[in-house]
């Protein structure tokens, strides 16, 4: 066992070195035909995430609430010195954490030293929880990848189960997982450590990592739906995509919408576009650097983990150039559904892993919004 107030004590000497938002946290860009795209494996809201202090941030993104204390802070040592930052999620055993597969999967010539996990029960928005002295820190002593992981950024198995040497806190809540299979016009709450904003979408990321926030958004179509005639097949790279599920960042107004920009482009006409050109919820969020790894909720159940951030571009509604999770680009789920095999067989009690299985099967005729 890892002292934690050793642990909390080096890290918070070291505080004011910067952190790599996740392992392998690199835009990958690229053009296919006529499209050209920048991606990142990687919460910034319509309005200010926040900063510290005076520049704490609307409250409404905050997550103090005890439904988020088994949303953990990942903090990855590397051969070379350097540290990143995930947010995983505890599931039901109390010593398992469900997270993105790129989070504990270094760049190449980079070995993983150490794995460390931070819960936080103390309700202050501000906190540095990989810094505060009243979080709990927990070892990883054991990381399960999804055997069919790429190491590419777009991938449908871009997930991970990491095992405690010890049991969480007893205060951190464990989560059931969703069966559920069509999350079209699902909204979700997502909750993570990533990078915030004092600004809100207009500017996208520009405040740093470690503190929790959460907001909503909704899932807006998933790469492999027959509508898109297979067109997202290969378009990335070779891994993977069809299970991927992708929501968009808007501010309520079409033209910042790239997801019904992209199907009204790519569909057969005739095809009903409603549940692609969805505005969304009010409010929503996006998921930044330090989000990776991080969860979905749908009914309080994780649904999916945070794998990416995409943009094709200001010509199709991202508000800025480049990738900084502004307004017009969007995110990319993995979904739990396509795992619960996988899953099964990371986590060493199989009873436990039932009630996490089941638990969402009531949820597969579910009561979907679409508009």
């Amino acid at each position: 066992m890892i002292s934690s107030k050793t642990t909390l004590k080096a890290l918070a000497a070291a505080a004011s070195l910067a952190l790599a938002a996740s392992a392998t946290a690199g835009t990958i860009s690229g053009t296919n035909g006529d499209l050209t795209w920048t991606a990142r494996n990687n919460i910034v809201g319509a309005t200010s995430t926040g900063g510290s202090g005076a520049a704490a941030g609307d409250s409404r993104y905050f997550a103090t609430d005890s439904k988020y204390s088994g949303v953990a802070t990942l903090i990855m040592e590397y051969s070379d010195g350097g540290a990143s930052i995930c947010t995983g999620s505890l599931l039901l055993d109390t010593r398992s954490i469900l997270t993105a597969a790129h989070c504990v999967t270094p760049d190449a010539g980079t070995t993983l030293v150490k794995t460390t996990a931070y819960f936080y029960n103390g309700g202050n928005p501000q906190a540095l929880v990989y810094a505060d002295s009243s979080s709990a820190a927990r070892a990883i002593e054991t990381v399960t990848i999804n055997p069919g992981y790429t190491a590419e950024v777009i991938d449908q198995n871009d997930i991970a189960v990491l095992r405690m040497a010890e049991s969480a806190p007893t205060w951190a809540k464990a989560y059931q997982l969703s069966s559920l299979t069509d999350l079209q016009g699902q909204t979700y709450n997502i909750a993570g450590y990533g990078g915030r904003s004092t600004a809100g979408g207009n500017v996208g990321t520009n405040s740093g990592v470690g503190r929790l926030r959460q907001g909503n958004n909704m899932y807006d179509w998933k790469m492999g739906d027959a509508n898109f005639n297979g067109f997202w097949d290969g378009f990335f790279g070779t891994a993977q995509t069809s299970e991927v599920w992708i929501a968009d960042f808007d501010n309520g107004l079409a033209q910042q919408s790239q997801s019904c920009r992209l199907a009204f482009a790519l569909m057969d006409p005739g095809v009903n576009l409603t549940p692609y050109c969805n505005q969304g919820v009010t409010n929503e969020v996006s998921s930044a650097g330090g989000d990776s790894g991080g969860p979905q909720f749908v009914n309080g159940m994780i649904a999916s983990v945070t794998s990416f951030g995409l943009s094709f571009g200001t010509s199709w509604g991202d508000i800025r150039s480049g990738l900084q999770s502004s307004f017009g680009e969007m995110n990319g789920f993995v979904p739990v559904y396509a795992h619960l095999g996988f899953i099964a067989n990371a986590v060493p009690e199989p009873g436990t892993f039932g009630l996490m299985a089941l638990a969402g099967l009531g949820l597969l005729a579910s009561r979907r919004r679409r508009a």
